[in-house]
């Protein structure tokens, strides 16, 4: 059996290693892109070698799926489709933010075995906040459990909405707000850091246009411990090997459906319930 606390203290280990060391430090050349704008840093490298390096000699048997590892090798992504257990790693999610000094960035962790995830870890190295969560055991802030509130109208919510809906329906953010559906969309650019907020209450939903598992499996699995509806956009369970689905969290089932009919059906009159009793 995993011990969360021993995993959460490698996490902050190495975040105090290798990772506020370089915060508002990078030279450039300490900076590339893998891609058009896809940037990447030291300290992604580095976090991810050392935390891989201690995760792995704590659970002896358990291989490393990290996201700078991908991007040298996408062959690494088939370690998902194997029975052994594999750490899931995001050293530094949030890099563009991370490399321009901005303070939204995250380390997330998840241990998912057979394709399932089985356990995650959200941390934020400047507030020296973790959230994590064992399948099955609850979502938890240190000794605090961690539970969505239930009653709170579309109209009061606040949470993050990310990229375009499919099949052209437009923006998720500009459809959310058009009509006075939500109160606020407050995109932080980290889904580590949305994830946090979520968990946490402060709040309430989330949409995003990609599902990219070392983005988005920790998060999925500690928001349906925490009671939240966490599903693929199209009504589907989430399934680490699909990268491409869009994906909406709510609190309830019923605000969830709202949310998503909005996002979906944008040209139709009616207008979304504003409750999620």
């Amino acid at each position: 059996m995993i011990d969360p606390d021993v995993i959460s203290a490698l996490i902050r280990r190495t975040a105090e290693a290798v990772i506020l060391p370089r915060f508002r430090t990078l030279t450039r050349d300490q900076i590339r892109e893998k891609q058009p704008g896809d940037l990447v840093t030291i300290a992604d490298t580095e976090a991810e070698t050392m935390l891989g390096r201690l995760l792995t000699e704590a659970v002896p048997g358990t291989r490393v799926c990290g996201e700078e590892g991908v991007a040298c090798d996408r062959g690494t992504l088939a370690l998902l489709e194997q029975p052994e257990p594999v750490w899931v790693i995001d050293p530094v999610d949030g890099t563009a933010n991370f490399a321009h000094g901005r303070p939204a960035f995250a380390v997330i962790v998840a241990l998912v075995e057979a394709g399932i995830t089985r356990a995650g870890w959200l941390h934020d190295p400047l507030g020296n906040v973790t959230v994590h969560a064992l399948a099955g055991g609850g979502a938890w802030c240190e000794n605090r459990r961690l539970l969505v509130p239930r009653d709170l109208p579309l109209s009061a919510m606040t949470g993050s909405a990310y990229g375009r809906v499919p099949g052209g329906g437009g923006e998720a953010a500009r459809l959310l707000t058009a009509r006075g559906t939500v109160c606020t969309i407050q995109n932080t650019g980290c889904c580590g850091i949305d994830y946090i907020r979520l968990a946490r209450g402060e709040t309430h939903f989330k949409v995003c246009s990609g599902s990219l598992p070392w983005d988005h499996a920790a998060g999925l699995l500690i928001m349906a411990e925490a009671g939240a509806e966490a599903r693929f956009l199209d009504g589907g369970d989430y399934c680490i090997h699909d990268h491409h689905r869009a994906l909406l969290i709510a609190p309830t089932p019923d605000s969830w459906a709202a949310l998503r009919r909005v996002l979906l059906e944008p040209n139709k009159r009616d207008v979304a319930p504003t409750s999620s009793n």
